[in-house]
């Protein structure tokens, strides 16, 4: 239930509950707080007809948690919600939206959330 909500590995999720002393909730609330510190947010243009393409290509990478697309005034037009257990499936539907924006579009901000690595301590266990 832990992996599924925050994303973390196994190792991330067991020394959660370590912390949280078996509770499951205090150990989700604690994962998510530590998440949040540890968001980077990058921010760049494109033109609107590399938008698809160029939203594909983060998707595929991996280490993004949230685009956000902008138009040139800074007006939110899409918010996609990526996770680690996210199916190409889930995304089409957010796909057929750029695509759409794409056309009526010259230029849009994209902006990225990724989460940093996580660091290590001199024991060798993860910070998180």
């Amino acid at each position: 239930m832990i992996r599924e909500r925050t994303g973390v590995s196994y190792g991330e999720a067991d020394a959660a509950l370590t912390r949280a002393n078996g509770d499951v909730v205090k150990a989700i609330i604690d994962l998510e707080e530590k998440a949040k510190q540890s968001k980077v947010k990058e921010e760049f243009w494109v033109k609107g007809n590399e938008l698809v393409d160029k939203v594909k290509e983060l998707i595929k990478k991996g280490n993004v948690t949230r685009i956000i697309v902008k138009n040139e005034e800074g007006v939110t037009l899409v918010e996609i919600p990526v996770t680690l257990g996210v199916l190409g499936t889930m995304i089409a539907p957010y796909v057929a939206i750029l695509g759409g924006l794409a056309a009526l579009v010259t230029r849009c901000k994209i902006v990225i959330e990724k989460r940093e690595p996580v660091e290590k301590h001199k024991d060798g266990e993860n910070e998180m």
